[in-house]
């Protein structure tokens, strides 16, 4: 029997892509995806050929306007991102948080009324904030964990954000402290909507919860950290990442370089406004023995004269990109970073905020690429970590390893079968 499946992925790429690629799995089984959109990602959904439901998460503005806001948020913070995760607490995570807190106030205006016109039999939530009418609603609710494994906290790991070395408790410390002290306003302010919703407060420092059903973890195995407190399989699941389907890409030809390795750089859709570091990747790219792809963005007119071994464009269909190339450069982006080691593709992270931090000191420390970073780094440094990627044996065969697991999960598969296994419970 046909079901009902609604998806709330966070308004940003990496989270919504990864719900379209469970979706497709779950229309293949014979059930029925839907989408509940922030009305700026309305038309990415449509664009896969879903149904999509606008759940304001701001005040109404034009569709263009609403598309550009986190853009223009991510671009206000470029001078913080020279920052190191503990010194952006008070500038760049504070006004981040600031906004999803009222990410939710807003949606619950919009959300009572949506969920009782769809009428889900199951909804799918990822995102870093409870949305009460989610949990209220009546049926079974599955969390689904974009970003970072740690965003689901362990004492004995890193906290989330931080880019904490697993071993350095003394950082995982520092940081827990300093998060609770910087946040601590805005968390009394969402702990005072929870209770005007008839939800009880959280702990310091926590703005979500764990689904009492099931919680999807797009995070692989192979990097996954050693907790003091493993989670239960029955409502913890690993999905070794979500990878969606995209329509075929043919590399161009390229004016020089022609039979060199590939390089495919991309800080994703909120990076792309960090041009004068995208520029100066490009020269350094241009004098090394390499082709490379770099995604611009929206930036594309900022860009002249460049080299022969360098092609840029304003978006890439990444799933479709990443198992022809030999190498990227990225900000450690979720999907970025599960794509690579899902396609068996070392790494160079230059990380800039949220998890990114935690993505680029997970991929080195479990010797699947390298931390590199955002600003202070040599043509030489990234030079010999680029050979690195092309010709370290043992870092290829991790890779190899960690794909061959990833790809043999099926993640959308599973995720598909687990949903459905709720559904027919």
């Amino acid at each position: 029997m046909t079901k009902v499946v609604a998806f709330f992925p966070e308004a940003a790429f990496g989270p919504a892509l990864n719900s379209v690629g469970i979706a497709q799995a779950v229309e293949a089984r014979g059930h029925r995806a839907v989408f509940l959109s922030d009305p700026g990602f309305v038309e990415v959904y449509r664009g896969y050929g879903f149904e999509a439901h606008p759940v304001n998460l701001s005040e109404p503005m034009p569709a263009e306007q609403m598309a550009r806001f986190w853009e223009d948020f991510i671009n206000s913070h470029i001078p913080n991102f020279r920052k190191s995760p503990i010194d952006q607490l008070d500038n760049y995570v504070k006004d981040c948080w600031a906004a999803i807190v009222d990410s939710a106030k807003w949606a619950e205006k919009d959300l009572p009324g949506v969920l009782a016109k769809i009428q889900p039999d199951l909804i799918c939530v990822d995102n870093v904030i409870l949305f009460p009418a989610i949990k209220q609603f009546g049926v079974p609710w599955v969390r689904i964990i974009s970003c970072s494994e740690n965003e689901i906290e362990d004492p004995a790991i890193p906290p989330h954000l931080s880019g904490c070395a697993a071993a350095d408790h003394a950082c995982h410390a520092a940081f827990r402290a300093r998060f609770e002290e910087v946040i601590g306003p805005i968390h009394d302010d969402f702990n005072a909507f929870l209770g005007r919703c008839g939800e009880a407060p959280y702990p310091a420092g926590q703005f979500f919860e764990a689904s009492p059903h099931m919680n999807l973890l797009l995070y692989p195995e192979a990097v996954k950290f050693d907790r003091a407190e493993p989670l239960d399989p029955e409502r913890f699941q690993y999905l070794e990442g979500c990878v969606r389907h995209e329509a075929p890409y043919e590399v161009p030809m390229f004016r020089e370089n022609g039979d060199r390795p590939l390089v495919y750089v991309s800080f994703g859709s909120l990076g792309a406004g960090d041009v004068d570091l995208l520029k100066r990747l490009i020269d350094v790219l241009g004098r090394l023995p390499y082709r490379a792809l770099v995604n611009v963005g929206d930036y594309a007119g900022e860009y002249h004269d460049l080299p022969g071994n360098v092609l840029i464009s304003n978006w890439f269909p990444q799933p479709s990109v990443i198992p022809q190339v030999d190498a990227v450069i990225h900000h450690g982006g979720n999907n970025s970073f599960t794509e690579c080691l899902y396609f068996g593709k070392p790494a160079i992270i230059m990380p800039f905020v949220w998890d990114g931090h935690d993505n680029a000191t997970r991929v080195e420390e479990t010797g699947h690429g390298f931390k590199l970073p955002r600003y202070d780094w040599s043509e030489v440094e990234l030079a010999e970590k680029l050979f690195s990627c092309l010709n370290d044996p043992d870092l290829k065969a991790r890779l190899a390893a960690t794909s061959t697991a990833m790809q043999a999960a099926e993640g959308p598969r599973k995720a598909a079968r687990i949903l459905d296994g709720i559904l027919n419970r």
